[in-house]
């Protein structure tokens, strides 16, 4: 689950990085708005499967 984790993040804030390039923003704004929204996305990740693990036992 970790690296999942981390993979998700990974290619939020790729995209994000991608997109402030693209559109030239300044401060890096799709950079920390999607490395965020990746981190959201990830727990949520998580929480669904730890829940599911625990269901199970």
């Amino acid at each position: 689950m970790p690296f999942q984790m981390g993979v998700t993040i990974y290619l939020f804030y790729r995209l994000g990085d991608w997109l402030d390039v693209k559109y030239d923003v300044d401060g890096g704004w799709w950079t920390k708005g999607l490395t965020m929204l990746g981190v959201v996305a990830s727990l949520y990740q998580f929480i669904k499967q730890a829940n599911r693990i625990s269901k199970n036992d």
